[in-house]
């Protein structure tokens, strides 16, 4: 399989092999100097996971950034994630190298629409995905993440009741997925990821068929993902080869398992960890066009002048009293996943 290309903003970088090396090498000397922790999310570029000191899913970083020693922390991420960063660890500074970085999933609710929400529905336990903006998470219960939301759910349900009415928010496909493991039905918030939506049932159909028998890998977040338990249970698609998975999820299963090729399912910036954590193994996108340009938008020079320029052009900082409400439903989610 070719790599994938080197991208910002779903175009080529322009950067040679040796500025790469070059840039990495300043950055790694700049983050000593200034006493920083750089933590990438997978779906970034290849040669900022190089360089990072952690790379991770959503929730592996909120641990990061909860347990670090640095004076600084650097986030190759999107916007919420620095401000997560900032909620758990405000003795810190927060660096994200594009202010710009936005999320799609995060703009689908508002702190607003949530709190209208929250009115309809008096007495409802409110669970939003870590997907979403500080003031968002201020007026949530508990957050979660693709990989322990089922998990949240059923503490819910343990702590509160049988009866208990639960608001899920913003991911529509990660909502279902939940409904569909636990059995049970909640309220959920219509907001989709624009790049995991896009990849839709034509496109499994059209690798499964080019790659019989391959092992299939598929974020919760995805628009196929409804289709493929629908699949799964009427006995079109093989569920024993078929894993519903969050980012760090696949990383495991691709490691423990016996198979050589993989279809996988989600952001394609996932392939590179996969690729290098299994090298031998295959692993091909569902759909190649599956770039988040939010997430493109962190490359080396950002990070690098970022880390040498640092300021309020560069730095994340939640208000005191925001974070502090903020703050509660991570702790919970942490706590949760811990147990």
């Amino acid at each position: 399989m070719l790599p994938l290309p080197t991208l910002q903003s779903g175009v080529p970088s322009g950067l040679s092999p040796e500025e790469i090396a070059a840039l990495q090498a300043e950055v790694r000397a700049l983050a000593e100097e200034r006493n920083a922790v750089i933590l990438a999310h997978n779906y970034q570029l290849p040669e900022i996971q190089q360089v990072a000191d952690y790379v991770g899913d959503s929730l592996g970083l909120s641990r990061q950034a909860a347990a670090t020693d640095a004076e600084v922390i650097a986030f190759c991420g999107v916007h919420f994630m620095a401000e997560t960063a900032s909620i758990l660890s405000p003795d810190k500074r927060v660096l994200l190298p594009d202010l710009g970085a936005g999320c799609s999933l995060a703009d689908s609710i508002t702190a607003d629409e949530l709190r209208a929400w929250k009115a309809e529905n008096p007495g409802a336990i409110v669970v939003m995905y870590v997907n979403t903006t500080a003031e968002v998470k201020a007026e949530t219960d508990y957050c979660c993440t693709s990989s322990n939301a089922v998990q949240v759910v059923e503490h819910i349900y343990r702590e509160h009741g049988d009866d208990v009415e639960i608001l899920f928010g913003p991911d529509m496909f990660l909502g279902a997925y939940v409904e569909r493991v636990t059995g049970r039905r909640m309220k959920v918030w219509t907001g989709e990821c624009h790049v995991h939506a896009g990849i839709r049932p034509g496109d499994i159909a059209q690798v499964r068929e080019q790659n019989p028998g391959a092992e299939f890998l598929i974020h919760p977040e995805c628009g196929c993902s409804t289709s493929v338990m629908e699949y799964v249970a009427s006995g079109d698609v093989d569920p024993e080869r078929t894993h519903m998975l969050s980012t760090g999820g696949m990383l495991k299963f691709a490691r423990e398992s016996t198979a050589d090729t993989f279809i996988v399912a989600t952001e394609t910036g996932m392939l590179h960890p996969l690729e290098r954590e299994n090298p031998g193994k295959t692993f091909v996108p569902a759909n190649r066009a599956a770039v988040c340009r939010f997430m493109k938008m962190i490359t080396l020079p950002k990070l690098r002048d970022a880390l040498r320029d640092g300021g309020d052009a560069y730095t994340v900082k939640v208000a005191p009293a925001l974070a502090e409400r903020a703050r509660v439903p991570i702790e919970r989610m942490v706590a949760i996943a811990g147990a």
